[in-house]
């Protein structure tokens, strides 16, 4: 399992490592299909429209809008500035967490900064497009693995990565709040950039703890580890369970849910949590 405090080099440094390459060439090529004809359909379709919104084709919110939103861009100087901060603070990410953990927290944070935005933009006729939320997500990870690193601001004034990223999240938050407060139509998602530093930050929380339903159940439901033998009573027969037979319960609960268990199964597990 990925150890989020230390992190590790899975096959060296990369200077543009297999995700971050995908996903700027995906993110270009589409933005170049934005620039054709068949532009306003993409924005029309892709899009995250807010719930409830009707746009002038009668196009509103669709399952699939949390995932293409991130591929689409407004303008050159959007997908430069987007794709040139995935680069920069991504690239060490993924080279450290590995590409497939790397993607997998990428779309948790765009998929949680949508559906964030959606609850801070009902009954606003504006849609949201652009990988920002999933970028601001990549930003925070940068910043909890690298919070003594120095970035240069303006190219000039070194700062903490821990408080750049600070006052971003607090300049983000005073305009959102802003923009609601004064029914501002700003084409900013400021919502979707906090949502996205928001599940970051709860994704890998969760990781560096490694919270599991086996260790959740562990803690709540069953007693502490007895001393002496390590054997549950049951109640039934008063026969012995030892706690090999409990983790393998609980690892399959965790594997294919409560149900899977047999009827046996769940007596041993009840009769053990009650001891």
């Amino acid at each position: 399992m990925t150890r989020y405090d230390q992190p590790y080099m899975p096959g060296g440094f990369q200077v543009m490592p297999p995700a971050i390459k995908t996903l700027i060439i995906a993110n270009v090529a589409i933005f170049l299909f934005q620039q054709s004809q068949i532009g306003p359909l993409l924005t029309i379709v892709g899009a995250l429209w807010p719930i409830g919104s009707h746009n002038l084709q009668g196009y509103s919110f669709q399952l699939w809008q949390p995932i293409t939103y991130l591929f689409l861009h407004g303008s050159f100087t959007h997908i430069f500035f987007n794709m040139f901060a995935l680069w920069m603070f991504g690239t060490e990410i993924e080279n450290y967490w590995g590409t497939k953990t790397f993607v997998t927290y990428y779309f948790i944070c765009g998929i949680g900064a949508a559906f964030i935005n959606l609850l801070a933009t009902m009954g606003s006729p504006y849609p949201t497009i652009g990988a920002s939320g999933a970028i601001f997500g990549v930003l925070l990870a940068f910043a909890m693995m690298f919070p003594d690193r120095y970035i240069f601001l303006y190219f000039l004034l070194p700062i903490k990565t821990k408080y750049f990223v600070a006052g971003y999240a607090l300049i983000e938050f005073m305009s959102g709040l802003g923009n609601r407060t004064m029914g501002s139509g700003s084409e900013v998602a400021h919502f979707a950039h906090l949502g996205g530093m928001l599940v970051g930050f709860i994704y890998i929380t969760i990781r560096r703890n490694e919270w599991t339903l086996k260790r959740l159940m562990k803690n709540v439901s069953l007693p502490k580890k007895p001393k002496g033998p390590t054997l549950w009573k049951g109640g039934k027969g008063n026969e012995e369970v030892s706690e090999a037979e409990i983790d393998r319960i609980l690892d399959k609960i965790s594997s294919r849910g409560y149900e899977s268990l047999t009827e046996e199964e769940k007596r041993k597990l009840l009769n053990a949590g009650k001891r």
